[in-house]
Protein backbone atom coordinates (compact mmCIF):
# COMPACT_ATOMS: atom_id res chain seq x y z
CA UNK A 1 0.00 0.00 0.00
CA UNK A 2 2.36 2.63 1.24
CA UNK A 3 5.71 3.42 -0.28
CA UNK A 4 8.68 4.78 1.60
CA UNK A 5 8.30 8.51 2.35
CA UNK A 6 10.49 10.55 0.05
CA UNK A 7 11.53 14.10 -0.57
CA UNK A 8 9.94 15.93 -3.52
CA UNK A 9 13.31 16.39 -5.22
CA UNK A 10 14.10 12.67 -5.41
CA UNK A 11 15.18 11.55 -8.87
CA UNK A 12 12.96 9.13 -10.75
CA UNK A 13 13.70 6.83 -13.64
CA UNK A 14 11.59 7.49 -16.72
CA UNK A 15 11.01 4.88 -19.39
CA UNK A 16 12.18 5.92 -22.86
CA UNK A 17 9.07 4.68 -24.66
CA UNK A 18 6.00 6.35 -23.16
CA UNK A 19 2.49 5.28 -24.19
CA UNK A 20 0.20 7.64 -26.07
CA UNK A 21 -3.15 8.98 -24.88
CA UNK A 22 -5.07 6.21 -26.65
CA UNK A 23 -3.47 3.72 -24.22
CA UNK A 24 -3.81 5.85 -21.09
CA UNK A 25 -7.56 6.49 -21.37
CA UNK A 26 -10.43 4.13 -22.13
CA UNK A 27 -13.08 5.61 -24.41
CA UNK A 28 -15.26 2.46 -24.53
CA UNK A 29 -16.80 0.77 -21.52
CA UNK A 30 -17.80 -2.57 -23.00
CA UNK A 31 -15.35 -5.34 -23.92
CA UNK A 32 -14.48 -6.12 -27.52
CA UNK A 33 -14.00 -9.83 -26.88
CA UNK A 34 -17.05 -11.82 -27.97
CA UNK A 35 -16.96 -14.19 -25.00
CA UNK A 36 -16.81 -11.34 -22.46
CA UNK A 37 -19.59 -9.48 -24.26
CA UNK A 38 -21.80 -12.58 -24.14
CA UNK A 39 -21.05 -12.99 -20.43
CA UNK A 40 -22.00 -9.34 -19.86
CA UNK A 41 -25.33 -9.84 -21.65
CA UNK A 42 -26.12 -12.90 -19.54
CA UNK A 43 -25.17 -11.03 -16.37
CA UNK A 44 -27.22 -7.91 -17.23
CA UNK A 45 -30.47 -8.98 -15.46
CA UNK A 46 -28.56 -9.79 -12.28
CA UNK A 47 -26.62 -6.53 -12.56
CA UNK A 48 -29.82 -4.48 -12.85
CA UNK A 49 -31.22 -6.11 -9.71
CA UNK A 50 -27.96 -5.39 -7.86
CA UNK A 51 -28.05 -1.79 -9.09
CA UNK A 52 -31.52 -1.16 -7.65
CA UNK A 53 -30.71 -2.90 -4.37
CA UNK A 54 -27.39 -1.13 -3.93
CA UNK A 55 -28.96 2.26 -4.56
CA UNK A 56 -31.04 1.84 -1.40
CA UNK A 57 -28.09 0.47 0.56
CA UNK A 58 -25.90 3.31 -0.69
CA UNK A 59 -28.27 5.87 0.84
CA UNK A 60 -27.84 4.15 4.23
CA UNK A 61 -24.05 4.09 3.81
CA UNK A 62 -24.08 7.83 3.13
CA UNK A 63 -26.26 8.56 6.18
CA UNK A 64 -24.09 6.43 8.46
CA UNK A 65 -20.89 8.06 7.23
CA UNK A 66 -22.41 11.50 7.90
CA UNK A 67 -23.80 10.62 11.34
CA UNK A 68 -20.72 8.95 12.86
CA UNK A 69 -17.63 11.02 13.75
CA UNK A 70 -14.32 10.30 12.07
CA UNK A 71 -12.78 7.38 13.92
CA UNK A 72 -11.49 3.83 13.48
CA UNK A 73 -14.96 2.48 14.32
CA UNK A 74 -16.62 4.63 11.66
CA UNK A 75 -14.14 3.55 8.97
CA UNK A 76 -14.63 -0.11 9.88
CA UNK A 77 -18.44 0.10 9.73
CA UNK A 78 -18.48 2.02 6.45
CA UNK A 79 -15.91 -0.34 4.95
CA UNK A 80 -18.08 -3.38 5.79
CA UNK A 81 -21.15 -1.66 4.33
CA UNK A 82 -19.21 -0.74 1.19
CA UNK A 83 -18.38 -4.41 0.67
CA UNK A 84 -22.14 -4.98 0.26
CA UNK A 85 -22.01 -2.33 -2.48
CA UNK A 86 -19.30 -4.35 -4.22
CA UNK A 87 -16.38 -2.14 -3.14
CA UNK A 88 -13.51 -4.15 -1.67
CA UNK A 89 -10.39 -2.43 -0.34
CA UNK A 90 -7.11 -4.23 0.24
CA UNK A 91 -3.74 -3.05 1.48
CA UNK A 92 -0.60 -5.13 1.16
CA UNK A 93 1.51 -3.87 4.05
CA UNK A 94 0.05 -1.17 6.35
CA UNK A 95 3.25 -1.09 8.42
CA UNK A 96 4.97 0.92 5.68
CA UNK A 97 2.68 3.87 6.37
CA UNK A 98 4.34 6.69 8.28
CA UNK A 99 1.83 8.10 10.78
CA UNK A 100 3.76 11.39 10.97
CA UNK A 101 3.44 12.21 7.26
CA UNK A 102 1.00 15.03 6.53
CA UNK A 103 0.69 14.70 2.73
CA UNK A 104 -0.23 11.56 0.76
CA UNK A 105 0.52 11.45 -2.99
CA UNK A 106 -1.44 8.88 -5.05
CA UNK A 107 -2.02 7.98 -8.67
CA UNK A 108 -5.52 8.66 -9.99
CA UNK A 109 -7.64 5.85 -11.48
CA UNK A 110 -11.33 6.49 -10.64
CA UNK A 111 -13.45 9.34 -9.35
CA UNK A 112 -13.81 7.60 -5.97
CA UNK A 113 -10.14 7.05 -5.12
CA UNK A 114 -10.22 9.54 -2.25
CA UNK A 115 -13.31 7.89 -0.75
CA UNK A 116 -11.71 4.44 -0.85
CA UNK A 117 -8.39 5.53 0.67
CA UNK A 118 -10.36 7.35 3.37
CA UNK A 119 -11.74 3.94 4.43
CA UNK A 120 -8.23 2.94 5.49
CA UNK A 121 -6.87 6.14 6.98
CA UNK A 122 -8.22 9.56 7.81
CA UNK A 123 -7.39 12.08 5.07
CA UNK A 124 -8.90 15.04 3.20
CA UNK A 125 -8.77 15.83 -0.50
CA UNK A 126 -9.31 19.47 -1.54
CA UNK A 127 -11.82 20.22 -4.27
CA UNK A 128 -9.94 21.52 -7.31
CA UNK A 129 -12.72 21.51 -9.92
CA UNK A 130 -16.44 22.09 -9.72
CA UNK A 131 -18.54 24.55 -7.78
CA UNK A 132 -18.56 24.21 -3.99
CA UNK A 133 -21.78 23.14 -2.33
CA UNK A 134 -23.70 20.09 -1.23
CA UNK A 135 -22.54 17.88 -4.12
CA UNK A 136 -18.90 18.69 -3.45
CA UNK A 137 -19.31 17.97 0.27
CA UNK A 138 -21.32 14.78 -0.25
CA UNK A 139 -18.61 13.37 -2.52
CA UNK A 140 -16.11 13.71 0.30
CA UNK A 141 -14.09 16.69 -0.92
CA UNK A 142 -12.81 19.42 1.36
CA UNK A 143 -13.85 22.97 0.45
CA UNK A 144 -11.17 25.59 1.03
CA UNK A 145 -12.98 28.57 -0.45
CA UNK A 146 -10.02 29.34 -2.73
CA UNK A 147 -11.04 30.28 -6.27
CA UNK A 148 -7.80 31.95 -7.38
CA UNK A 149 -4.51 30.64 -8.68
CA UNK A 150 -2.57 27.54 -7.71
CA UNK A 151 -0.29 29.72 -5.57
CA UNK A 152 -3.25 30.73 -3.39
CA UNK A 153 -4.30 27.08 -3.16
CA UNK A 154 -0.81 26.03 -2.05
CA UNK A 155 -0.72 28.78 0.58
CA UNK A 156 -4.09 27.68 1.91
CA UNK A 157 -2.98 24.03 2.06
CA UNK A 158 0.21 25.03 3.87
CA UNK A 159 -1.86 26.78 6.52
CA UNK A 160 -4.11 23.73 6.78
CA UNK A 161 -1.17 21.35 7.19
CA UNK A 162 0.45 23.53 9.84
CA UNK A 163 -2.35 22.63 12.28
CA UNK A 164 -1.47 19.23 13.72
CA UNK A 165 -5.10 18.48 14.60
CA UNK A 166 -6.18 18.39 10.92
CA UNK A 167 -6.14 15.06 9.04
CA UNK A 168 -3.42 14.55 6.41
CA UNK A 169 -3.93 15.70 2.83
CA UNK A 170 -4.50 13.26 -0.02
CA UNK A 171 -3.47 14.78 -3.36
CA UNK A 172 -3.44 13.52 -6.94
CA UNK A 173 -0.63 15.29 -8.87
CA UNK A 174 -1.88 13.86 -12.19
CA UNK A 175 -5.03 16.04 -11.83
CA UNK A 176 -6.92 13.60 -14.10
CA UNK A 177 -7.73 9.90 -13.96
CA UNK A 178 -6.16 7.28 -16.23
CA UNK A 179 -7.00 3.61 -16.71
CA UNK A 180 -4.06 2.70 -14.45
CA UNK A 181 -2.70 0.06 -16.83
CA UNK A 182 -0.27 1.69 -19.23
CA UNK A 183 1.23 4.79 -17.63
CA UNK A 184 0.92 7.89 -15.49
CA UNK A 185 0.32 11.49 -16.44
CA UNK A 186 3.04 13.99 -15.72
CA UNK A 187 2.90 15.04 -12.09
CA UNK A 188 2.21 18.68 -11.27
CA UNK A 189 4.78 20.24 -8.98
CA UNK A 190 2.47 22.16 -6.62
CA UNK A 191 1.51 19.15 -4.39
CA UNK A 192 5.20 18.66 -3.56
CA UNK A 193 5.70 22.28 -2.50
CA UNK A 194 3.35 22.05 0.50
CA UNK A 195 5.67 20.07 2.79
CA UNK A 196 9.18 18.66 2.50
CA UNK A 197 8.18 15.00 2.97
CA UNK A 198 5.32 13.17 1.23
CA UNK A 199 3.96 9.62 1.43
CA UNK A 200 3.52 7.90 -1.98
CA UNK A 201 0.47 5.65 -2.39
CA UNK A 202 0.28 3.12 -5.25
CA UNK A 203 -3.31 2.34 -6.25
CA UNK A 204 -4.61 -0.39 -8.56
CA UNK A 205 -8.28 -0.94 -9.45
CA UNK A 206 -9.77 -4.05 -11.06
CA UNK A 207 -13.27 -5.15 -11.96
CA UNK A 208 -14.75 -7.85 -14.23
CA UNK A 209 -16.68 -7.52 -17.50
CA UNK A 210 -16.27 -3.77 -18.12
CA UNK A 211 -13.54 -1.14 -17.88
CA UNK A 212 -12.75 0.50 -14.59
CA UNK A 213 -13.51 4.01 -15.80
CA UNK A 214 -14.29 5.84 -19.04
CA UNK A 215 -12.38 9.05 -19.64
CA UNK A 216 -15.34 11.24 -20.64
CA UNK A 217 -17.89 9.92 -18.12
CA UNK A 218 -19.51 11.75 -15.19
CA UNK A 219 -19.20 10.62 -11.59
CA UNK A 220 -22.92 9.72 -11.48
CA UNK A 221 -22.49 7.36 -14.44
CA UNK A 222 -19.41 5.80 -12.90
CA UNK A 223 -21.25 5.29 -9.61
CA UNK A 224 -24.15 3.52 -11.32
CA UNK A 225 -21.79 1.19 -13.20
CA UNK A 226 -19.96 0.49 -9.94
CA UNK A 227 -23.24 -0.68 -8.44
CA UNK A 228 -23.99 -2.72 -11.58
CA UNK A 229 -20.85 -4.86 -11.72
CA UNK A 230 -20.39 -7.73 -9.24
CA UNK A 231 -17.44 -6.14 -7.46
CA UNK A 232 -14.64 -3.61 -7.78
CA UNK A 233 -11.33 -4.24 -6.01
CA UNK A 234 -9.17 -1.32 -4.88
CA UNK A 235 -5.70 -2.50 -3.93
CA UNK A 236 -3.07 -0.30 -2.30
CA UNK A 237 0.33 -1.75 -3.05
CA UNK A 238 3.66 -1.69 -1.26
CA UNK A 239 5.44 -2.23 -4.57
CA UNK A 240 5.84 -0.43 -7.87
CA UNK A 241 2.83 -0.14 -10.16
CA UNK A 242 4.72 -1.46 -13.16
CA UNK A 243 3.70 1.45 -15.36
CA UNK A 244 5.78 4.21 -16.94
CA UNK A 245 5.57 7.95 -16.56
CA UNK A 246 4.70 10.13 -19.54
CA UNK A 247 4.87 13.80 -20.48
CA UNK A 248 1.12 14.00 -21.03
CA UNK A 249 -0.92 16.23 -18.74
CA UNK A 250 -4.58 16.71 -17.85
CA UNK A 251 -4.82 19.31 -20.64
CA UNK A 252 -3.64 16.68 -23.14
CA UNK A 253 -6.38 14.36 -21.90
CA UNK A 254 -8.99 17.07 -22.54
CA UNK A 255 -7.58 17.65 -26.03
CA UNK A 256 -7.61 13.91 -26.74
CA UNK A 257 -11.24 13.54 -25.68
CA UNK A 258 -12.26 16.53 -27.84
CA UNK A 259 -10.62 14.90 -30.84
CA UNK A 260 -12.40 11.59 -30.12
CA UNK A 261 -15.76 13.33 -29.88
CA UNK A 262 -15.09 15.24 -33.09
CA UNK A 263 -14.17 12.02 -34.92
CA UNK A 264 -17.24 10.15 -33.69
CA UNK A 265 -19.59 12.98 -34.72
CA UNK A 266 -18.37 13.27 -38.33
CA UNK A 267 -21.35 12.72 -40.66
CA UNK A 268 -20.44 9.81 -42.92
CA UNK A 269 -23.75 8.83 -44.44
CA UNK A 270 -24.05 5.41 -46.10
CA UNK A 271 -23.78 5.30 -49.89
CA UNK A 272 -27.35 4.08 -50.31
CA UNK A 273 -28.74 7.20 -48.63
CA UNK A 274 -26.83 9.64 -50.83
CA UNK A 275 -28.02 10.82 -54.20
CA UNK A 276 -26.07 9.45 -57.13
CA UNK A 277 -24.62 12.83 -58.07
CA UNK A 278 -23.36 13.39 -54.52
CA UNK A 279 -21.55 10.07 -54.17
CA UNK A 280 -17.77 10.21 -54.66
CA UNK A 281 -16.57 8.48 -57.81
CA UNK A 282 -14.54 5.37 -57.11
CA UNK A 283 -12.04 3.94 -59.55
CA UNK A 284 -13.05 0.67 -61.15
CA UNK A 285 -10.11 -1.04 -59.47
CA UNK A 286 -11.86 -0.64 -56.09
CA UNK A 287 -14.58 -3.16 -56.93
CA UNK A 288 -14.67 -5.83 -54.23
CA UNK A 289 -12.48 -3.83 -51.84
CA UNK A 290 -13.31 -3.84 -48.13
CA UNK A 291 -15.71 -1.09 -46.95
CA UNK A 292 -12.96 0.43 -44.80
CA UNK A 293 -10.72 0.90 -47.84
CA UNK A 294 -13.60 2.43 -49.79
CA UNK A 295 -14.27 4.88 -46.97
CA UNK A 296 -10.58 5.81 -46.73
CA UNK A 297 -10.50 6.42 -50.48
CA UNK A 298 -13.62 8.59 -50.30
CA UNK A 299 -12.13 10.69 -47.51
CA UNK A 300 -8.85 10.91 -49.44
CA UNK A 301 -10.74 12.37 -52.39
CA UNK A 302 -12.18 15.06 -50.12
CA UNK A 303 -8.75 15.94 -48.72
CA UNK A 304 -7.33 15.98 -52.25
CA UNK A 305 -9.93 18.57 -53.31
CA UNK A 306 -8.74 20.91 -50.56
CA UNK A 307 -5.02 20.16 -50.91
CA UNK A 308 -4.45 19.16 -54.55
CA UNK A 309 -0.67 19.42 -54.25
CA UNK A 310 -0.44 16.65 -51.63
CA UNK A 311 0.19 13.11 -52.99
CA UNK A 312 -2.81 10.84 -52.63
CA UNK A 313 -0.81 8.03 -51.05
CA UNK A 314 0.38 10.36 -48.27
CA UNK A 315 -3.24 11.33 -47.61
CA UNK A 316 -4.34 7.69 -47.47
CA UNK A 317 -1.59 6.72 -45.01
CA UNK A 318 -2.49 9.53 -42.62
CA UNK A 319 -6.23 8.87 -42.94
CA UNK A 320 -5.64 5.23 -42.01
CA UNK A 321 -4.29 6.50 -38.68
CA UNK A 322 -6.64 9.42 -37.97
CA UNK A 323 -9.84 8.30 -39.77
CA UNK A 324 -10.76 11.99 -39.84
CA UNK A 325 -10.69 14.38 -42.81
CA UNK A 326 -10.25 17.52 -40.68
CA UNK A 327 -7.43 16.00 -38.62
CA UNK A 328 -5.55 14.89 -41.73
CA UNK A 329 -5.90 18.34 -43.29
CA UNK A 330 -4.60 19.87 -40.06
CA UNK A 331 -1.65 17.46 -39.98
CA UNK A 332 -0.72 18.31 -43.57
CA UNK A 333 -1.08 22.06 -43.11
CA UNK A 334 0.89 22.13 -39.86
CA UNK A 335 3.74 20.05 -41.27
CA UNK A 336 3.34 17.02 -39.01
CA UNK A 337 3.19 14.78 -42.11
CA UNK A 338 6.18 15.40 -44.43
CA UNK A 339 5.62 15.08 -48.18
CA UNK A 340 6.92 16.26 -51.56
CA UNK A 341 4.46 18.43 -53.53
CA UNK A 342 2.99 16.59 -56.47
CA UNK A 343 4.27 17.50 -59.95
CA UNK A 344 2.15 17.67 -63.08
CA UNK A 345 3.11 14.13 -64.06
CA UNK A 346 1.98 12.70 -60.71
CA UNK A 347 -1.51 11.91 -59.54
CA UNK A 348 -2.40 9.09 -61.89
CA UNK A 349 -5.15 7.96 -59.48
CA UNK A 350 -7.07 11.17 -60.08
CA UNK A 351 -8.16 12.99 -63.26
CA UNK A 352 -5.76 15.62 -64.57
CA UNK A 353 -6.29 18.90 -62.75
CA UNK A 354 -7.78 21.78 -64.63
CA UNK A 355 -6.11 25.13 -65.14
CA UNK A 356 -7.96 26.69 -62.21
CA UNK A 357 -6.99 23.76 -59.93
CA UNK A 358 -3.35 24.12 -60.95
CA UNK A 359 -3.49 27.83 -60.20
CA UNK A 360 -5.13 27.10 -56.88
CA UNK A 361 -2.44 24.56 -56.06
CA UNK A 362 0.31 27.07 -56.82
CA UNK A 363 -1.56 29.68 -54.81
CA UNK A 364 -1.89 27.56 -51.72
CA UNK A 365 1.74 26.53 -51.94
CA UNK A 366 2.64 30.19 -51.86
CA UNK A 367 0.44 30.98 -48.86
CA UNK A 368 1.17 27.84 -46.81
CA UNK A 369 4.60 26.68 -45.75
CA UNK A 370 4.77 23.36 -47.57
CA UNK A 371 7.49 21.04 -46.24
CA UNK A 372 10.59 21.04 -48.38
CA UNK A 373 12.90 18.15 -49.16
CA UNK A 374 13.89 18.01 -45.47
CA UNK A 375 11.14 16.43 -43.34
CA UNK A 376 9.31 18.83 -41.08
CA UNK A 377 10.22 18.64 -37.39
CA UNK A 378 7.30 20.65 -36.05
CA UNK A 379 5.46 18.70 -33.39
CA UNK A 380 2.19 19.06 -31.53
CA UNK A 381 2.35 22.19 -29.41
CA UNK A 382 2.36 21.49 -25.67
CA UNK A 383 1.00 24.78 -24.36
CA UNK A 384 -2.61 25.93 -25.01
CA UNK A 385 -1.35 29.29 -26.31
CA UNK A 386 0.78 27.66 -29.01
CA UNK A 387 -2.07 25.34 -30.01
CA UNK A 388 -4.41 28.35 -30.30
CA UNK A 389 -1.92 30.20 -32.51
CA UNK A 390 -1.50 27.09 -34.65
CA UNK A 391 -5.26 26.86 -35.07
CA UNK A 392 -5.48 30.51 -36.12
CA UNK A 393 -2.72 30.02 -38.70
CA UNK A 394 -4.53 26.98 -40.11
CA UNK A 395 -7.80 28.90 -40.35
CA UNK A 396 -6.08 31.84 -42.05
CA UNK A 397 -4.48 29.53 -44.63
CA UNK A 398 -7.78 27.84 -45.40
CA UNK A 399 -9.54 31.21 -45.75
CA UNK A 400 -6.88 32.44 -48.18
CA UNK A 401 -7.19 29.27 -50.24
CA UNK A 402 -11.01 29.52 -50.32
CA UNK A 403 -10.81 33.15 -51.50
CA UNK A 404 -8.46 32.21 -54.35
CA UNK A 405 -10.69 29.38 -55.54
CA UNK A 406 -13.76 31.63 -55.35
CA UNK A 407 -12.04 34.42 -57.28
CA UNK A 408 -10.69 32.05 -59.95
CA UNK A 409 -14.07 30.36 -60.39
CA UNK A 410 -16.04 33.57 -60.80
CA UNK A 411 -13.27 35.19 -62.81
CA UNK A 412 -13.38 32.32 -65.30
CA UNK A 413 -17.20 32.57 -65.46
CA UNK A 414 -17.03 36.27 -66.27
CA UNK A 415 -14.35 35.70 -68.90
CA UNK A 416 -16.48 33.01 -70.57
CA UNK A 417 -19.61 35.19 -70.59
CA UNK A 418 -17.96 38.38 -71.88
CA UNK A 419 -18.44 39.20 -75.59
Amino acid sequence: MWGVPEAPGAARMEAPAAPGPERLFDSHRFPTDGFLLLALLLYAPVGLCLLVLRLFIGVHVFLVSCALPDSVLRRFIVRVMCSVLGLFVRQSDPRLRDVNVRVYIANHVTQFDHNVINLLTSCNTPALNGAPGFICWSRGFMELGVTGSRAELVDSLKVYSSHRGNPPLLLFPEEAATNGRAGLLRFSSWPFSILDVVQPVALQVQRPLITVSVADSSWITELLWTFFVPFTVYQLLAMELGVVSTRLTAADKTEHMKRLRHTSLLPFAPASSQPLAARPRMPSSLTGVAPEDVQITAMAQRVKEVLPHVPLEVIRIDLAQTNCVDTTIANLLEGRVPFFPESKEAGTDLPAPSASQAAAASGIQGSIAVPSSKPATKQFAKSPVERHLSLQERKRALYDYARRRFAEKHGAARAGGSP
